[in-house]
């Protein structure tokens, strides 16, 4: 991965966290968009978007919980919440919002990049430019869901799903073996890769909101089962 391509805008009103993340992204090969309050980060990301942003959780004038928020309406643009330890509330709201991962204050900032890193991984397999159309390869079709990787492109019925990168990964392992159960570790590892340590309740909160994302297009969705202590599986048809 070629660091230089990318742009990452972090959110922070803690400008010594700023200023020290800043320097580490730029050593890396990163150019990077720094803001210190949610309102305007809001304004700077609609009108020049990047490719990955870092949110803290407890900003003045716009905090990053109602930040991402107003993202994901216009944006499914990679993102990682910062979260103090005493905040695990915000934390599930992040996740059930729409951000693909956290990281708890005090962090290292080595922790930091190889997240980042695993996300533009993740980022890039499915934003592969498709030349001529019509290609086949990289398509999930299980009877009214379609999966295409190339386009990161998910609908179900002939309607769009807007999902992000993680959301896109857990839809994928879950569809690609109908029938099939699926433990949360088996999921972590199909959307974070290997050495990266998400909790469980991480896994629950994305799953609640692909079946969200869903139901909102059709009331009666119900291919994504949760069986009890054990996992999740998509229905076979």
């Amino acid at each position: 991965m070629e660091a230089g391509k990318y742009v990452i805008a972090l959110v922070d009103d803690d400008r010594n966290i700023l200023t020290s993340v800043f320097m580490m992204l730029e050593a890396d090969g990163f150019a990077v968009q720094t803001y210190t309050d949610g309102e305007s980060a809001l304004q700077g990301l609609l009108s020049r978007p990047v490719d990955l942003a870092v949110l803290d959780i407890k900003m003045p004038r716009m905090d990053g919980i109602e930040l991402l928020q107003r993202l994901r309406n216009r944006s499914q643009m990679p993102v990682i919440m910062l979260s103090s330890k005493d905040e695990e509330i915000d934390q599930l709201m992040g996740l059930r919002l729409g951000a693909d991962d956290y990281i708890t204050k005090p962090f290292s900032q080595r922790l930091l990049l190889e997240r980042i890193r695993a996300l533009l991984r993740r980022n890039d397999v499915n934003k592969i430019e498709v030349e001529g159309g019509g290609a086949a390869n990289g398509m999930v079709v299980r009877g009214s869901l379609t999966l295409d990787d190339l386009r990161h492109q998910c609908r179900w019925n002939n309607e769009d799903i807007q999902l992000t990168v993680t959301e896109f990964l857990l839809t994928k392992a879950l569809a690609m073996r109908p029938g099939l159960v699926k433990s949360r570790d088996q999921l972590i590892d199909a959307a974070y890769g290997e050495n990266i340590y998400v909790d469980d309740r991480t896994i629950d909160s994305h799953i609640k909101r692909i079946r969200k994302k869903f139901r909102q297009v059709d009331s009666e969705f119900n291919k994504i089962e949760t069986l009890y202590g054990i996992g999740y599986r998509y229905k076979e048809d």
